[in-house]
């Protein structure tokens, strides 16, 4: 384990307000591409390792679970500091991981940094992870990159390619990357990355030597000299002479900003609907340490050994002080920091207080990953910021059933699970009464298989299958129905209608969300989507990509059962009629209702017997269909296999949008059911003898073809143990209100 050696180093950095010495930024980039093993030089940089054990000994990979596989599963923190061109730098570093099962705790780190490394395998190139990573920290979260161009000892070494290939090569990496930078970055600026300019350092993270052109130039060498060194097979030479922490310190110093230079415009990004008048928008935009505090939680960490609970995060603005109160903007609660420091991987630097500008690691209380905090004496005040939702690159679209061993824990597990989705937000979980039983929800198999077995070390549990999540959505209007509550003393005329896409996104990225104030919501919802701004401000209910909203004109006594409305809203776009899978995507408007003046006769049962039929006949007189979760998958497979991968993305529904040549590779572009990917992995290890490369990528919902579609509805119904029938509104007309 890595031991920290500098302890008062740090924490006197930490504490400095000299901002031009502090750069915070996350290493990323698609799985095996060699983050963890280049991570192991800023630590040997650094003094936290022996020489020899850089890039052997991937000292952030320190969780058992990851070292069984392999692969880097949880983002983690390290401080470092370095001495270059006479100024002592810190360096707040996230190893962040590359597979697609992770993608949150990229998306978490990201907000939390103002640079980025992009780290591209020579072999492999630009991977689907690749440009997800990409689209993630230039485009979301404004993290200026540079780019490390890695392993180019393969092309040497085992493809034996001439110098003008491996040349070509890295020409071609570096410019699809800029591609991609490109396509995301901010209109105002220009982040593409240039060799020739010090941005691009090219080396190999396992023999530990790298260079930038302005390296090679003090050193008076050629690239010639590196294919000379690997013919004698003097690879310490290389390290000795081109050291890899060399041109990746020299990159983040000159190239990624400071915390002030980044808030100048990630501010725009993190707070967009922020006052730039207001005391609070010029302290962040300053990294202001003596201004009002505002932070956020950005990564929840549960020591898997002791399951202790800790937060790390960023202070954005002011100070945050050992044993003050801060007010949880989203929970809406005050809670008390009880220790307070700086993460270094699994130890903490105690502080007394942290800076705007710094990460930092705080223990007394849990809560969410991505919550804003301020100080408490400012909560209920008018203009303090609430940061912009976290993007997520992943919907979850696979469940497993987890029930405890003992079913005396069921309550047990739910406490359990909820603490381990606190830390990655972009898997869910639900109950199910009527089974006993928890649904966990998440990105792939591979990510409820490590959340479930964090979950076992605490609580027993059986799981069942992995299960592909579906949604519900509607392709018309539907007419108007008015129905009444089971007593007949309530009603509701309501219609249904698909919710057009540019609405679905403010409510996917979190413009419009429930605890919104109306006037702003109907502002946005008028410039973003073309609403009437009126009707904007009339929505009762933001769930799921979903809307319920008042469409009517002074009535009596609506305010009596809105809240029970809103629930039943919720709890029927959880589970639609068709088989009981989440619908996204409706905009109800109830037109005219009817409450009943007495309250013992508006109870919830009463007012959700009325909402249930009424929006089931609505949808189901839409024009109901069922989607599917669909992947892109880039496959990059040795020149004469890719007969057998096409013939297995045929025979599993595949869709093959571009085959591309690249030497004695070909990369096949594809669009795949997530519900036929489950397996697919050895097919294609299979029909390669397992040189294949692979890497997928969320892609969204699509119809279930016409002719699947009763059938794959039918066996999610026979699953959930419902009426082997499809679903018809005769089992909703007896609420049908009928004017006598």
């Amino acid at each position: 384990m890595v031991k920290v050696k500098n302890p008062e180093e740090i924490r006197d950095l930490v504490m400095s307000t000299d901002y031009s010495l502090k750069r915070i930024f996350s290493i990323t980039a698609h799985i095996d591409h060699g983050k963890t093993t280049t991570s192991d030089y800023l630590l040997k940089r650094a003094g936290l390792m022996r020489p020899e054990d850089a890039g052997v000994l991937c000292a952030t990979d320190f969780d058992q679970e990851e070292k069984d596989r392999g692969i880097t599963i949880f983002t983690h923190v390290v401080l470092l500091a370095f001495e270059c061109q006479g100024k002592q730098y810190i360096f707040q570093v996230n190893d962040t991981p590359g597979h697609i099962s992770f993608t949150g705790e990229v998306s978490r780190a990201l907000r939390g940094s103002d640079g980025a490394i992009l780290l591209v395998d020579a072999l492999e190139g630009v991977m689907t992870q690749t440009e997800t990573n990409i689209r993630l920290a230039v485009g979301e979260e404004m993290c200026r990159p540079v780019l490390f161009v890695n392993k180019v000892d393969r092309l040497i070494s085992e493809l034996r390619l001439q110098p003008q290939d491996v040349f070509a090569r890295v020409d071609k990496i570096i410019n699809e990357v800029n591609k991609v930078i490109e396509k995301n970055q901010p209109k105002d600026r220009d982040w593409r990355c240039d060799f020739s300019k010090n941005q691009v350092a090219i080396g190999s993270a396992k023999d530990g030597w790298g260079f930038t052109l302005e390296i090679l130039q003090e050193q008076k060498l050629t690239p010639a000299k590196i294919f000379e060194k690997y013919k004698e097979g003097d690879v310490l030479w290389l390290r000795e002479h081109l050291p890899l922490d060399e041109s990746l310190l020299r990159m983040v110093v000159q190239h990624l900003p400071n915390p002030k230079e980044a808030m100048q415009y990630r501010i725009k990004r993190i707070w967009p609907h922020g006052d730039p008048e207001s005391e609070y928008y010029k302290a962040l935009k300053d990294s202001d340490p003596k201004g009002p505090l505002v932070g956020m939680i950005t990564k929840l960490f549960i020591n898997p050994r002791n399951f202790r609970a800790t937060l790390i995060g960023r202070v954005f603005s002011g100070t945050l002080g050992s044993g003050e109160a801060i007010y949880l903007m989203n929970m809406k609660e005050k809670q008390r920091i009880k220790r307070l420091g700086v993460q270094e991987l699994t130890d903490m630097i105690d502080l007394p207080s942290v800076p705007a500008g710094n990460l930092f690691s705080l223990d007394g209380f849990i809560c969410p990953s991505g919550e804003t905090f301020i100080h408490s004496d400012m909560a209920g005040k008018e203009g303090v910021p609430i940061f912009e939702k976290i993007s997520y690159a992943c919907e979850p679209v696979v469940s497993r059933s987890i029930l405890p061993s003992d079913p005396s824990d069921l309550a047990k597990l739910g406490e359990v699970t909820k603490k381990w989705l606190m830390a990655d937000p972009s898997a869910t979980f639900h109950l199910n009464k009527e089974a006993g039983e928890f649904v966990l929800s998440g990105i792939d198999p591979l990510q409820i298989d490590i959340i479930t077995k964090r979950i076992n070390e605490q609580v027993k549990i059986k799981i069942g299958e992995p299960i592909i999540v579906y949604r519900e959505r509607i392709t018309s209007q539907s007419p108007e129905f008015y129905t009444k509550s089971s007593n007949g003393h309530n009603r509701i005329k309501m219609v249904m209608e698909p919710l057009d896409d540019a609405t679905m996104k403010l409510i996917r990225d979190g413009e419009v969300k429930p605890e919104q104030d109306a006037k702003e919501r109907g502002k946005i919802l008028q410039e973003k989507a073309g609403w009437d701004a009126k009707e904007g401000r009339r929505i009762w209910e933001v769930y799921n990509e979903c809307l319920f909203v008042d469409g009517t004109h002074g009535l009596q006594r609506l305010d009596r059962i809105k809240s029970y409305a809103c629930g039943a809203f919720r709890d029927w776009v959880t589970a639609g009629p068709l088989c009981k899978e989440p619908v996204v995507g409706i905009k109800c408007t109830f037109v005219d209702a009817t409450v009943h003046v007495d309250p013992a006769h508006t109870g919830f049962n009463e007012i959700a017997s009325m909402m249930f039929s009424g929006l089931s006949l609505c949808f189901l007189n839409a024009k109901p269909r069922l989607f599917e979760p669909y992947q892109h998958v880039d496959i990059k497979t040795p020149a004469g296999t890719e007969g057998g991968i096409t013939g297995i993305l045929n025979q599993h529904r595949g869709k093959i949008e571009a085959l591309d040549g690249e030497g004695e590779y070909l990369i096949i572009r594809a669009e795949l059911p997530t519900a036929e990917t489950v397996d697919i992995a050895d097919e294609f290890r299979s029909a390669t003898s397992g040189r294949c490369f692979f890497g997928y990528q969320f892609a969204g919902f699509r119809p279930v073809p016409n002719e699947n579609q009763e059938e794959v509805i039918l066996d999610i119904r026979k699953r959930k143990k419902l009426a082997l029938e499809m679903p018809s509104t005769e089992s909703w007309t007896r609420f049908l209100y009928k004017r006598t």
